[in-house]
């Protein structure tokens, strides 16, 4: 979704410019900023966080080293930014600004299957900007806000992957969308970050599998007030 979610975890947020694309879920979006001077030295500021980040760890990043990197003074950048978290927070809101979209198949499964490809390309992605980033979330507390609004933003998005399936017949009205997404992504998440397992490519289309399976049986639906309540 990514970063990572994508979905919905968070990806890498980095703005694109003429000399780097992003990589990571969602793929390859096209980013929209406003031109002009104050959008350049963003994206060249941005860009350099994600970098020293990847290279460096959360410990290792600072605000003279970003400036260094994006040849940019540095007196703009801690005027802009004030702190490493305020760089992480914008590197995060900038991945809002993207066009991804959730995949569509026809399919509920298979759209939770290729999303949950999508997070696992992510997290195993070198360098390893998107898990990097999560766990810059547990440091800093503007990156921590910045990634709920990410996370927010994806499983927003990817909420018309049920209605889809509702709207097909595959589950039943009144799905809890938000639950049904968290439980099909969050074994990536559980697998490759917590555990540090080793990548297993069945796991996008198990775990997909089984949240489908659930929804169908109505584990995400609430059930109709009993009798006589309220």
């Amino acid at each position: 979704m990514p970063s990572e979610a994508p979905g919905p975890g968070p990806e890498d947020p980095r703005p694109t410019s003429s000399r780097e694309q992003a990589s990571a879920p969602p793929p390859g979006p096209t980013r929209r900023r406003p031109g002009g001077r104050t959008a350049r030295i963003r994206t060249q500021v941005l860009d350099a966080v994600l970098a020293e980040l990847g290279e460096h760890g959360y410990d290792g990043l600072t605000m003279d080293a970003v400036a260094a990197r994006a040849d940019v003074h540095r007196t703009t950048v801690y005027r802009r930014w004030g702190d490493v978290g305020g760089l992480l927070a914008d590197v995060l809101d900038a991945a809002t600004a993207d066009d991804w979209q959730p995949p569509d198949t026809g399919s509920l499964e298979s759209d939770l299957t290729l999303l949950n490809q999508e997070i696992q390309d992510a997290l195993l992605a070198e360098p390893p900007i998107v898990a990097a980033l999560i766990a810059a979330s547990f440091r800093s507390e503007k990156a921590a806000d910045a990634q709920r609004r990410l996370w927010d933003d994806r499983y927003a998005r990817c909420e018309i992957t049920v209605s889809r399936a509702v709207r097909r017949g595959e589950l039943p009205p009144g799905v809890d969308a938000r639950r049904l997404l968290i439980a099909a992504t969050a074994p990536m998440y559980h697998q490759l970050l917590l555990l540090h397992t080793p990548p297993d490519p069945h796991l996008p289309g198990r775990a997909a599998r089984t949240a489908a399976l659930a929804a169908v049986a109505g584990a995400f639906t609430e059930p109709p007030p009993a009798e006589g309540d309220g």
